[in-house]
């Protein structure tokens, strides 16, 4: 007897699935505390933003169907609700008890979790950076930790500088108040290290919302998502280019946010991922999975009317003394020629959208006024600091640059000078004099040898016995400046020669002691010794030091012998690398070197071989 086909419905959608894939598990969302399954992907840990009314707050509620659309691809997810920390606590306590529950997560097989990825809607990415910088509460102090256990970010609606809504109408509990334009905890954030940000060298990228409308903020329609303003939840302020912008409001519309017109009532909310064609999920997805779609879709900031052609301005101003500044009033003079007010929260004034291009910033406090030129980018967000005195631009390895921001024990170190002349801190001048006198380093009320002084640029060498984030001062007759510097066990950075306009890796025939160029070259098989700093703690053998960390050495991909990885005999701060270069190594003028020591990896620099 034949039977007619019959209407699939869900549950027999996922029984015939099961069958045909039976490695896949469908709604994936573990409940707390629960195991999590080994998979080919990191769990995905997502989390909410603020809640009004902690006792209805769900992952539903928030994220929609987000796990059994990621699920399909066999991910699972967890979820971190903020409203498992009693007593709507400062963000900063919340990031702690994210910390202890990243720590707290484990395998089925009683493993720790140690990589994940993150997806964290509005407040929920303010909690993460908290985490990440380790911020603690009501002071300026960070204790960040030692690892992340994070792989990739994607911030959803996320308000980094604050959300749009007025002071007079924020939620009073700590939470709302830390959410308002210009609160000090969203400076602090974004300069905790060395007056800057960058997410501990994590992937990440923003969605934001731009459907958002109505006359309650007073931000324009299309700016914001009816809470968070596009310069705001913008990455600009960390990397270009990272920053997709949807039609799609905060959250699903309804109640007061359709009475006011902030949202159309029929308008997608950015993180209820119901399906898999939602365009945050497929972003998400596709960031995730390391593909290039989500760069198409949606807008950049440089495609949309506000971005494009404006920025936000978070500044503070700070004394010879590096003493904070409590501000009576701010405006910033665009190149339209029409004068705006800042928002002022103590030491810290705040402006959401203010025309790009050449401006004149003037602070104002009881002891005098303050009138800086700058020049400001489009597309998000800039922290300026107005510092009386010397201002530290930049603590990097006399090597090179280094990503993320950080260095090692025994790094030889340049310490840079800054301007703000176009609306960033930039290496540029210190106001010092180029001898040795008159300028002083130290390291958590430590001082520091200071081995070279020009205009610009202060060379030390940092000290065995470091971790963590450590406070370095510099003084001179105009001042003091102090930044936070992040140290971790191993930064390796390679020391560069110009050739013939060209830079390539500072380096020796190991054997003949003749320097590597591009008219004598290395080849498959020889020895090389390199030249870099950052390879941190060493211990004495054979009468060498070598490091405590040994590395590890590609030349244009495939590995160079290690022989012998410390500090160059003779020298303090100069790390040396002796590789044997592979023998099926091809020719190439410009063959990228990498050394990686630890979880850390150096620039590449070139290096010839023929």
């Amino acid at each position: 007897m034949a039977f007619p086909p019959r209407a699939i419905t869900e549950g027999m959608s996922r029984f015939l699935a099961a069958l045909l894939f039976p490695g896949l598990v469908f709604g994936q969302l573990l409940s707390p505390g629960a195991p999590v399954p080994r998979t080919q992907h990191p769990p995905l840990v997502f989390l909410n933003g603020y809640q009004s009314d902690c006792g209805g707050a769900t992952f539903a509620g928030t994220f929609g169907q987000a796990d059994q659309v990621f699920a399909q691809e066999g991910r699972t997810s967890v979820f971190f609700n903020n409203c498992s920390v009693a007593g709507k606590p400062p963000i900063e306590d919340l990031g702690r008890a994210f910390g202890t529950f990243l720590r707290g997560l484990r395998h089925t097989d009683g493993a720790p979790v140690n990589e994940v990825d993150i997806v964290a809607h509005s407040m929920g990415g303010l909690i993460v950076r908290s985490f990440l910088s380790g911020k603690q509460a009501a002071v300026p102090a960070f204790a960040p930790p030692g690892t992340t256990g994070i792989r990739k970010i994607v911030f959803v609606a996320a308000p980094h500088f604050g959300s749009a809504l007025p002071s007079t109408l924020a939620p009073a509990d700590a939470q709302g108040q830390q959410l308002v334009r210009g609160h000090p905890l969203q400076y602090d954030l974004a300069t905790w290290n060395q007056g800057s940000e960058d997410l501990r060298g994590i992937d990440a990228i923003s969605v934001l919302g731009n459907i958002g409308g109505g006359s309650l903020f007073a931000s324009p329609q299309r700016s914001h998502d009816s809470t968070v303003t596009l310069s705001s939840g913008s990455l600009d302020f960390i990397e270009p280019g990272r920053t997709r912008i949807l039609p799609y409001c905060h959250v699903t519309p309804s109640g007061i946010v359709v009475l006011l017109g902030l949202c159309p009532a029929n308008a997608p909310a950015l993180a209820a991922m119901n399906n898999a064609d939602h365009l945050t999920a497929r972003i998400v997805r596709s960031f995730l999975n390391g593909t290039d779609e989500w760069k198409s879709i949606g807008d950049a900031p440089a495609q949309n009317e506000f971005l494009g052609s404006n920025a936000g301005i978070q500044v503070r101003w700070r004394s010879e003394s590096d003493e904070a500044i409590n501000l009576a009033s701010a405006e910033v003079r665009g190149p339209d020629g029409q004068a705006r007010t800042l928002e002022i929260d103590g030491p810290t004034a705040a402006i959401d959208l203010t025309p790009a291009g050449d401006s004149v910033l003037t602070l104002r406090a009881p002891s005098g006024d303050r009138v800086v030129n700058v020049a400001l980018p489009a597309g998000g967000t800039r922290t300026l600091l107005v510092q009386d005195g010397p201002q530290i631009a930049r603590v990097i390895p006399a090597a090179n640059n280094v990503s993320p921001l950080a260095v090692a024990p025994g790094t030889f170190l340049s310490i840079y000078g800054a301007r703000l002349a176009d609306g960033i801190v930039v290496a540029d001048t210190f106001p010092f004099p180029t001898t040795l006198g008159g300028v002083s380093v130290n390291v958590n009320g430590t001082a520091l040898p200071v081995q070279v002084v020009t205009p610009g640029q202060v060379n030390v060498i940092l000290p065995y016995g470091l971790s963590g984030l450590v406070a370095l001062t510099l003084r001179n007759a105009s001042g003091r400046h102090t930044v936070n510097v992040m140290i971790e066990p191993a930064m390796p950075a390679l020391f560069q020669r110009l050739y013939d306009g060209v830079l390539h890796v500072a380096a020796l025939n190991a054997v003949t002691n003749e320097i590597l160029t591009p008219a004598n070259p290395t080849a498959a098989g020889e020895f090389v010794a390199l030249y870099l700093t950052g390879l941190g703690e060493t211990a004495p053998r054979d009468g060498l030091d070598w490091a405590l960390i040994q590395p590890t050495v590609t030349i244009d991909g495939r590995p160079c012998t290690l022989q012998f990885a410390g500090r160059a005999p003779g020298f303090v701060g100069l790390d040396q690398v002796n590789c044997q270069v592979a023998g099926d190594q091809p020719a190439n003028p410009a063959a990228p070197v990498i050394v990686r020591s630890g979880n850390r990896a150096s620039l590449p620099v070139t290096i010839p071989v023929r």
